[in-house]
């Protein structure tokens, strides 16, 4: 009995010391792993698993940053960027929705741990992942900011995913947890080039982060999961990227953020989306952010950053700060919109090979189309790359007559559109010189600030600008700085009669190679009229007259004056708009006669920011004097007549008979403008090119229509003027302008002079005589005629 005992206690004992024995192993292991755990981190953090970030980096995490350019009334017209389209945006720019639907989805706990879900960790170890991994946002940020996609190497992944944990401590110790979820919103590329939630909310949604709405909210958090398989645009997987969102709104009842009531109506929506691409050729404003392109980097050569590094357009994250209003804008493009079309079907109409064998050109034969075309070929940018990587000549010229797969503009049901086809490039140049092009600027005359650049029809198929680049002949829409330049030194007032007879200045006489005679467009060469008159219907024997007084040199001088810098050959026949000038020269020269004879420089930059805040360039004003006010108010006086009485009085409402027959490419008629305009129209000789240039107190705008080459243009003077052309582009932007009361575009009366001597009211003209005078009168001596 007493040995079985002993030989119970023995196994007793043994069993006893088997057990201690394995609970010390299990605490040797559980030591041995958490002694592995924290050798782990310390070995990471050393940057043992690969670099990791230190406190400066860390404090200014290396991201690229998109250059912003925003509007005078503080919208985004457009980014410049080559791979991140990135502007970051503050905590206080999130909705909560838009907050709490993170949480809810991501990290429930966000709130409640340093950097590492213990809680979340274990979950994930004990199922493997499958309810849900453990990763949280300050460790997704990491991931993001500097560890990069997770390795297929098992022992890589590991590794990096401990780097994650120790990088995730230092953000959440550097961080506080609004900048931590500001930072991961700013961080995410949820693509179509929509880096960081503010580009994500602008392209699919066209609004402000602030703005966002619950559903909208929780699309954007349902693309974190994989932003390429639920992406909306292009959407291979539209019923997963509704049934991600759907998930997030239910993550969101689960935890109290919304009611059942709220998830259940949201997600029977659809995903509502206002996709707005932002690339270099869409967009608003194209045509001046490309004007801004080039202007931004002649800035950047001359001003290095203060360490002498270079400031890098597309990365750096600047800030431009322009004059264009993104309202009126957007005004002027919709105003050009809706006329080219109309303008183009007619143009098309006149021009099918039936009606027009050498469509679309006139008066060319089929040399010099040849040629023209040869020219175009050699100048075109396929020649351009071709040349570039060694082709011959014969080899580039063969390319333009193989059948290439492209996609053309086309204009379909009054829509700029895109049409899939197979053509000769040859065949494509020819077909795009068939198209009208317009050019628009629009300029506060008192600031010299710009507020509306477009300089084309469609910068995706059309880039070359219309307004600084094009110059094109002007017209009639020069004969105002001639009558300017007769009202300077001659003291004429727009009461003054002028015979129309026909003039003749002879050769010789101001350097004239030959003798010149103007003609009227509409014949008549009988009588008087008056200065007024006389601009208003164009005649050109009037301005020929005027300019015969004054000669060609004072009139160039005013045009240099007034900011046209293009080339003016010293020739009477400019008084009828010979000259090449551009719609940028032309507005700021327009501009100084509504802003009393002061010469503003066209504005379109402010300042520029760098990503912290601190200005870099600040604008200076650049003025001068250049006519009295008196001599200013009187030419604006003149140029009401256009409006009043002339070609541009269809702006008032009124249509001869004779004009209804091409009505209808006059859009948006009858256009009521009856406040106080000053104008003048501008057609060249064969109907090319077509101006307007109009102008109110406070806002100058002009106008050009015409095709790429001269050759391609209207038959006749009834669709080929520039009250048809261009004055309808010029009344629908003013129109939208005006109903837009916040705009403050004025109605008023130009503001007349103190002590003006010069009478502008012809009721009270009394003549230089003093007995009064009458069209019909003789031209009063002052001109001596």
């Amino acid at each position: 009995m007493a040995k079985k005992t002993t030989t119970k206690k023995k196994a007793t004992n043994n069993t006893a010391q088997d057990f201690s024995k394995y609970v010390r192993r299990f605490w040797m292991i559980f030591a041995g792993g958490v002694f592995a755990f924290f050798l782990m981190f310390l070995l990471a953090s050393w940057g043992a698993f690969g670099d990791m970030p230190d406190h400066t980096i860390l404090e200014n995490p290396k991201t690229f940053l998109a250059t912003e350019i925003i509007s005078s009334d503080d919208k985004t017209l457009g980014k410049f960027y080559l791979d991140d389209n990135r502007t970051p945006v503050d905590y206080d720019e999130l909705p909560q929705n838009l907050v709490d639907a993170l949480v809810a989805t991501e990290d429930i706990r966000y709130y409640e741990h340093a950097g590492i879900d213990f809680r979340g960790t274990l979950r994930a170890f004990a199922y493997l992942s499958k309810k849900g991994g453990a990763s949280t946002i300050s460790q997704q940020l990491a991931r993001q900011l500097f560890v990069g996609v997770r390795s297929k190497n098992l022992f890589e992944a590991v590794t990096q995913k401990i780097k994650e944990w120790v990088i995730a401590i230092r953000l959440e110790r550097q961080y506080t947890k609004e900048e931590i979820i500001a930072m991961y919103f700013n961080i995410y590329d949820f693509g179509n080039n929509a880096d960081g939630i503010r580009s994500a909310t602008r392209i699919y949604f066209g609004k402000e982060p602030k703005d966002l709405d619950l559903k909208e909210s929780a699309m954007l958090v349902g693309m974190f999961k994989n932003s390429s398989l639920y992406n909306p645009i292009p959407s291979r997987n539209p019923v997963g990227v509704k049934n991600r969102r759907n998930v997030v709104l239910a993550q969101m009842y689960k935890y109290e953020y919304i009611s059942e009531t709220e998830k259940d109506s949201l997600q029977a929506t659809e995903l509502d989306l206002n996709f707005s691409p932002e690339t270099h050729r869409e967009g608003t404003a194209t045509y001046f952010r490309a004007y801004l392109d080039k202007f931004m980097k002649d800035w950047i050569k001359n001003n290095p950053k203060p360490d002498g590094e270079t400031y890098n357009l597309y990365n750096d994250g600047l800030k431009i700060y322009t004059t264009i209003d993104s309202r009126m804008q957007k005004y002027a493009e919709d105003a050009v919109a809706r006329h080219m079309p109309r303008l183009q079907a007619e143009f098309d109409n006149q021009n099918t090979p039936k009606r027009n064998k050498t469509a679309p050109f006139l008066e060319l034969d089929e040399n010099e189309i040849k040629d023209l075309m040869n020219r175009s070929m050699t100048r075109s940018e396929r020649w351009r790359v071709m040349k570039a990587n060694g082709k011959s000549e014969k080899e580039i010229r063969d390319s333009f007559q193989k059948p290439t797969q492209m996609s053309v503009f086309a204009w379909i049901d009054g829509k700029p559109s895109e049409i899939d086809t197979v053509m000769k490039p040859i065949d494509s140049m020819r077909y795009y010189k068939s198209f009208l092009q317009p050019g628009m600027m629009s300029m506060d005359p008192q600031t010299g600030h710009v507020k509306a650049w477009v300089g084309g029809m469609n910068f995706r198929h059309f880039q070359y600008d219309h307004v600084k680049l094009g110059k094109r002949q002007v017209g009639s829409t020069f004969k105002p700085f001639v009558y300017a330049t007769a009202v300077d030194q001659l003291h004429l007032s727009p009461c003054d009669t002028i015979p129309r007879q026909q003039i003749t200045i002879e050769a010789d006489k101001y350097g004239n190679p030959e003798p010149w005679t103007a003609k009227n467009s509409d014949g008549r060469y009988d009588g008087f009229l008056t200065l007024k008159d006389a601009l208003a219907n164009s005649v050109n024997t009037a301005t020929a007259r005027l300019m015969d007084k004054v000669g060609p040199e004072p009139v160039i001088d005013m045009a240099r004056n007034l900011g046209v810098d293009s080339d003016i050959p010293p020739v009477p026949a400019i008084a009828l708009g010979t000259p090449d000038i551009s719609v940028y020269e032309m507005v700021a020269a327009y501009s100084t006669f509504a802003n009393k004879g002061v010469y503003n420089k066209p504005v379109m930059v402010t300042r520029i920011e760098d990503k912290n805040g601190t200005v870099l360039y600040q604008f200076t004003p650049e003025t001068k004097d250049v006519l009295s006010a008196e001599v200013a108010y009187t030419t604006v006086n003149l140029m009401q007549g256009v409006v009043e009485s002339g070609s541009g009085s269809r702006l008032r409402g009124s249509w001869r008979a004779s004009q209804a027959l091409y009505k209808e490419i006059i859009t948006g008629y009858p256009y009521e403008l009856n406040n106080p305009i000053a104008g003048k129209t501008g057609t060249t000789q064969n109907q090319s090119d077509g101006w307007f240039m109009g102008m109110v107190p406070n806002l100058v705008t002009g106008v050009w229509v015409g095709a790429e080459d001269r050759a391609a243009h209207f038959k006749t003077i009834a669709y080929g003027q520039g009250a048809s052309m261009a004055l309808p582009i010029w009344a629908l932007y003013m129109k939208a302008c005006y109903a837009d009361e916040e705009l403050g575009i004025s109605k008023d009366n130009f503001e007349k002079p103190a002590n003006l001597s010069i009478e502008v009211d012809c009721s009270k003209w009394k003549g230089n005589d003093g007995e009064g005078t009458d069209p019909s009168d003789e031209l009063d001596d002052v001109l001596d005629f």
